[in-house]
Parts: C-alpha cells; structure tokens; sequence
C-alpha cells in the first residue's frame, strides 16, 4: 500500500521534516545561503535547492540579498517570509489588558494597552478581550483572519475540570462558568489561556536565562507571588491549574492565613510578597518610602537598597533575602531543580546583590543547592510569554508542508 501523507518514512514526510528543518534554522540564524542551508542540514545542494525553491512556492520563505564581503561569486540569501503567519498575545491585569501581534519570525509588529481600572468596568470581559485585540490588529495593519492563533494570560489558572479561574479573586468579571464557551464564540481564531507565571517562565525557557535548562523553578513577585514549575522540559501545572500557587503556602514567620482562597493571600504573600518590602523598610527605621502601588515602591525600594551603602538599606536587602528563601527552600526540598529564576520586577530590582543574599540564605536552608540566576527577559515578560507560547503552535501548523 502507498504511504499517505502522514506515514513516517515517505518521501512526503521526509521532505516535510527537511523543510522545518530548514525553516528552524532560519528562525535561528537569520538569512543563509543554499550552500550554508545544506551545510547545517547535511543535504547535497540539488536537495537544499530544491528544498528552497518548494519553501519559495509556498510562500514560506523570501529572496533577500547577497552574501557580500567574501571570495568568489556572491549568493543569493534566503529568509522566513515575515507575513507568513501572525500569532498574538494578551496580558490580563486588574488594570489593563496588554496586548500585541507577533509575525512567524517573533517580531512584535503591533501593540496595544487597553485600561481596565476599577473593579467594575461596565464592559463584559469577552468585549475587553475583543477591543484589546482588536486595537494590537489594527496597529499592525492587519485584519483579525490574519490571526493564526492566540494566548491568553491571567493571573490565577482555569480549572481544567471547572472551566473556571481560580486563585484570582481580584481580576473582577473573569469568573463566568461561561466565559470560556463566550470566547470561544466571539475570536474567529482557536485560543489558550495559560497562568502568567507559567508564561513567563516559558519566556525565560526559550529566550531567557532558563536556555537549555529541563528543570528549573521561576519566582515571580510584582502585584502578587507566584512559581512556575518546569519539570522534564515541560509546564507542570497541577490537577486544578493551581501548581506554582505559592503565595498561599504556609511559612515561618508569619501567622497562619486560614481560608486562603477568599482573603486571596497565604503566608508566603505576606511574608515576602511585594507589600511587605515597604512594611519591613518602615520597621528598619527607612522614612523614605516611595509613593505608588505597593508593587512599584518595593521595585524602587530593592533598587535603591541594590546600591545603597547605609545600614538601613543593606539590613532590608538582607531580611529580605532570609524572607525569600524560607518559601524557596520549600519548594527546591520537594522540586530539587537545576534553576531557580528570579523574576518580576520586585525581584529583579534588587539585581545579583538580592540574588546572591538568597543564594547563601538558601544554602543554609535546603539540603539542595540550586544555582539562583536573575531573569533575563524584563520587557512585559508575560506577554511575551504568550506571544512564544502562541508563536509554537503557530509554526507547527503553518510550517507543516507535509499536507
């Protein structure tokens, strides 16, 4: 019987993982040549010719240049096609919906931030979303079809077992047993929801500072705190969607926080979540204490503690560390990983002097001693996030040259 189009060892198939082959290696490297694509891929220049010319036809990759500046006759140097697909992405606050537009190569093409202040807005969620991509579509020159796909990240987790979000009690109308099925019916394109956390840590995985790593922990601390789990090189998100909900976890140090889920804290929230930073400035004699949310001023209080040389400031830079890896030193006793990533901008304010205090604290606190590294990806990493989490399933499906 002739193979069919999905029969591994046909010569289909095998084109087909030529071609992504090929289309991977653009993404990473950037224009080649037909002689450099059949150098990297180990095809004869016949096949990487012909594999070029198919890739051309189909629209997947462009013409663009000449190698310049090296003996001999210049070549003509291939690139991805941009306008091959659009994915897009969208980071839910309290109080604002960010989002944005990305071309099959990763480049943001098309941004938009739609506030949503209060805890009652006066517009449906489904309309939120809608406006929200609507405006980054828009400012990419684009129409909504263009659109392959697209991610969607919250604080909190949908319950797979529910279709319900939990764990975010303070991001108002997002709780619709419906929500999920009104979604669904408003965007012409299929869509993921994902946990911030979770989507940053996918960020950092493929772009940041957790590159090549399987199994790592990612620490978040901005308006809330949080964990992301990579286990074996994948998202571990629990039976509910709530793994990496740390926050809530009892800790030392603090007064048990009983019925956690309606006073949307735990005692690791209050120990060393972002409103705690200013508190413990307050109690170490700092009269300083930046203006803003709580979120902001523990971000330019750690800066400012970063670089200060007063007694003041380096005692609450130390406290502070002994606050973080008593939660940490939970986690890396039951996770072991290789990585913990240290994320968010109250965290990453603090820059290697925080970094290097929880270190040493965690070393005296776990029996295993992962290497702390400060995250690499700072520009609206949850966003991000869901650009690359969306990008993936993207390239999967319009690279797929076997059909």
């Amino acid at each position: 019987m002739a193979g069919t189009a999905g029969t591994p060892g046909t010569p289909r198939v095998l084109r087909a993982m030529n071609d992504r082959a090929a289309l991977d290696l653009l993404l990473e490297h950037g224009p080649l040549s037909r002689t450099r694509i059949g150098k990297l891929t180990g095809l004869s220049k016949p096949t990487a010719s012909q594999l070029l010319s198919r890739l051309e036809a189909a629209g997947l990759v462009l013409a663009t240049g000449t190698t310049a500046g090296r003996p001999g006759p210049s070549a003509q140097l291939y690139e991805v096609n941009p306008a091959a697909g659009h994915a897009a992405g969208l980071d839910v606050t309290p109080q604002r919906i960010l989002a944005a537009i990305a071309d099959i190569t990763g480049r943001t093409v098309g941004r938009f931030e739609l506030p949503t202040p209060g805890r009652r807005t006066g517009t449906p969620v489904v309309q939120q979303v809608t406006d929200a991509l609507d405006g980054a579509v828009k400012a990419a020159g684009l129409a909504r079809d263009d659109v392959h796909r697209l991610v969607i990240g919250t604080p909190g987790a949908f319950d797979p077992t529910t279709g319900r979000l939990r764990y975010a009690s303070h991001l108002p109308g997002w709780h619709s047993p419906t929500l999920l099925e009104e979604l669904a019916a408003a965007l012409p394109m299929p869509f993921e929801y994902e946990n911030d956390v979770n989507l940053v840590a996918l960020a950092e995985q493929r772009l940041g500072a957790a590159r090549g790593h399987a199994d790592f922990v990612l620490l978040w601390n901005e308006e809330g705190l949080g964990a992301a789990l990579v286990l074996g090189g994948r998202l571990h998100r629990g039976w509910t969607g709530g793994a990496g909900e740390v926050g809530f976890l009892p800790v030392p140090g603090t007064p048990l926080v009983r019925q956690v889920t309606k006073a949307n804290s735990g005692g690791y929230q209050e120990l060393a979540g972002s409103q705690a930073v200013p508190r413990l400035a307050r109690e170490l004699g700092i009269e300083d204490i930046p203006p803003g949310p709580y979120a902001e001023a523990a971000a330019r209080l750690l800066a400012r503690a970063a670089q200060a040389g007063d007694d003041a400031h380096r005692h609450l830079l130390r406290a502070y560390a002994t606050r973080l890896a008593t939660g940490l030193a939970s986690l890396v006793s039951v996770l072991d990983p290789e990585l913990v990533v240290l994320s968010g901008a109250s965290l990453t304010s603090g820059g290697e002097p925080l970094r290097a205090l929880v270190q040493t604290e965690l070393e005296e606190l776990a029996a295993s001693r992962p290497r702390l590294v400060v995250g690499d990806v700072r520009e609206h990493p949850v966003l991000r996030g869901a650009l690359e989490s969306a990008l993936a399933t993207t390239r999967d499906e319009v690279f797929d040259t076997s059909r």
